[in-house]
């Protein structure tokens, strides 16, 4: 089992992800503002999300096509613990600094383009899984979140904890990407 899961981490470029994902977020929670700024934490999210997403796909397709094991529950485990590995780094920030932003909008933006990285692997091939993530959340630096229903639609990562909006979208984009990644995989 163990010499599996260390053939399986290699393959998912495993190592290489969590040192971009703790080196990029930690960067990134370092450098925030005190009293949190939404669209940092956004940011370092997607940076987050985006190291994790690079290994969403394996080496040889053709090979993980062929294994004698289903690949969907080892697929939802990878973006699943990708993902809560993003959510504790960007948490641990907050011991060692001031906190990114409160605990509910890492959690709510972690899922959501978590979401969004799962499904633009599903859709472009893990090789540019990542670019979903990072340009949502870029989006959110140049669209502010208004009134206009559009605007706090594309603006959800960067609204305030507690947002209804904001909470379902980032569900219902991450339980899609969860679905269509654990049944699909990555694209050839």
């Amino acid at each position: 089992m163990s010499r599996w899961l260390v053939l399986h981490a290699r393959s998912r470029q495993v190592p290489a992800s969590l040192a971009a994902a703790v080196v990029g977020t930690g960067l990134l929670g370092l450098s925030a503002q005190p009293g949190g700024d939404p669209r940092a934490a956004a940011f370092a999210a997607a940076l987050g999300v985006a190291a994790v997403a690079v290994g969403l796909g394996g080496h040889d397709r053709d090979l993980d096509r062929t294994a004698a094991f289903g690949w969907p529950p080892r697929r939802a485990a990878h973006l699943v613990l990708g993902a809560a590995l993003v959510g504790l780094l960007l948490s641990a920030v907050g011991l060692v600094a001031d906190p990114v932003a409160p605990a509910a909008v890492v959690l709510r933006d972690v899922v959501g383009l978590g979401g969004l990285a799962a499904l633009g692997a599903c859709l472009f091939g893990s090789n540019a899984a990542w670019s979903p993530p990072v340009c949502w959340a870029g989006l959110t630096l140049v669209v502010p979140p208004g009134e206009d229903w559009v605007e706090r639609l594309l603006a959800w990562p960067v609204q305030p904890a507690g947002t209804p909006s904001a909470t379902v979208i980032a569900c219902v984009l991450g339980g899609a990407g969860l679905v269509a990644y654990s049944a699909f995989g990555c694209r050839r």
